[in-house]
């Protein structure tokens, strides 16, 4: 087993050390299969796509589903809690916080001063923690989108509530539905302010405008406090683990590992809908009411080991599978890829960085590092002279170098 493969398998096995073997085990056994008390569980990408794309059967409003999860704590007008012509409407208003131009040019506002220090502290030779990091930067990012003040009180405890979650659970209990609900509360005090001000460049202020009472603002927002973080904290210290395990410092990332580092990592390792009625998955009879675990970390691991130069057509028909599909493809994605280029290129200066301590996080729901230290231990090189650019498709531009988007693009 490689480097780059244990300390993957490390991860994974830190975060759900029981689930990570029972679902390669289940997959073992065929690409759909029903495990009693999780739901059938389906490691097929095609599979996959296929029921991510039929709203209309397999829905996320059901038993068993992620709107059943969370709309206890959120209410019921999220987009994780509608489906059909509601969700589609609340999302297209919504869509233009998310534009590519729209993100980069929050996370210029937000981001250049603290990977200006990261920058700096590498130069110094600093030992310098990833994750936290990433960790800031992603929480001041959510704070700006949202509308609460910049240094205002932290995520702490909004990663406690997603961290406590089970993959096997298909509700929270009821102590932690009022923990939740306490920790919205109390965060989302600011953004309730600038709900009542309408200010459309906020989450909370397009929701007023859009007809939404302060009930239902806060839950949207309170979706993106509690997701919009966990994700990338998990994915950009990986994907720099991942390059330097397999020989690459930070400038060699191109676009093309980063698409291959999103596949081995799928940083949302499972989905979940539930069965409107019933039907077949791959042969396999699913009732009206199961719940179907879309097992996306084996879906997509099933295209073999992390190979950065294997040619694109051979994983062509992911389509981005980690990021979901159909109708409930993942809004923020443009926000996740902004915010990776950004790290990134802060780190591209120092192609000779050391990772000199790690250790994988333990019983999370998203697997992650909880510490990836980083030592730039050779001369530091040129900083780039542009910014890098994560593609807006996969398949484009494999072995080139992260290109500059320019903003509003």
């Amino acid at each position: 087993m490689e480097e780059w493969e244990r300390w993957e398998r490390r991860v994974q096995t830190a975060a759900h050390p029981v689930a990570y073997r029972l679902v390669r085990a289940v997959a073992a056994r065929g690409p759909v299969v029903r495990v009693p008390r999780v739901g059938v569980v389906v490691s097929d990408a095609r599979l996959a796509r296929e029921v991510l794309t039929d709203a209309e059967r397999y829905t996320k409003t059901g038993p068993g589903a992620a709107a059943a999860l969370w709309g206890p704590v959120l209410g019921s007008r999220v987009l994780i809690a509608l489906d059909g012509a509601e969700h589609a409407a609340l999302r297209r208003r919504l869509g233009g916080l998310f534009t590519p131009g729209a993100v980069a040019a929050v996370c210029e506002r937000v981001l250049r001063a603290p990977l200006d220090g990261l920058g700096r502290r590498l130069a110094a030779g600093e030992r310098v923690d990833l994750v936290r990091v990433v960790r800031d930067g992603a929480a001041e990012v959510i704070r700006e989108l949202v509308g609460l003040p910049a240094g205002g009180p932290d995520f702490t405890d909004a990663a406690a509530v997603v961290a406590s979650l089970r993959l096997w659970r298909t509700t929270l209990s009821g102590r932690q539905t009022e923990r939740a609900r306490a920790v919205l509360v109390r965060l989302s005090e600011a953004a309730v302010a600038a709900w009542r001000a309408g200010d459309e460049s906020t989450v909370p202020g397009r929701l007023r405008v859009l007809g939404l009472d302060e009930a239902e603002a806060r839950g949207a927002v309170g979706l993106f406090l509690l997701t919009g973080t966990e994700t990338l904290v998990s994915f950009v210290p990986r994907l720099v683990a991942l390059a330097h395990d397999t020989g690459r410092g930070p400038d060699a990332i191109t676009d093309a590992l980063v698409e291959e580092a999103l596949r081995v990592t799928s940083p949302t390792p499972v989905m979940l809908r539930s069965a409107a009625r019933p039907g077949r998955i791959g042969g396999v009879r699913v009732e009206a009411g199961e719940r179907v675990v879309i097992a996306t970390l084996l879906c997509t691991g099933a295209y073999g080991p992390f190979s950065p130069d294997r040619d694109p057509a051979e994983t062509t028909d992911l389509r981005r599978l980690w990021f979901g599909a159909g109708p409930h493809f993942c809004l923020g994605m443009p926000l996740a890829m902004a915010e990776t280029r950004a790290v990134v290129d802060g780190l591209r200066g120092f192609p000779h960085l050391t990772i000199t301590d790690r250790r994988p996080a333990r019983g999370v729901l998203i697997p992650a590092y909880a510490r990836l230290t980083l030592q730039a231990t050779g001369r530091a090189g040129a900083r780039a002279k542009a910014p890098s650019r994560i593609p807006p498709a996969p398949g484009r531009g494999t072995g080139t170098r992260l290109r500059a988007r320019r903003p509003g693009g």
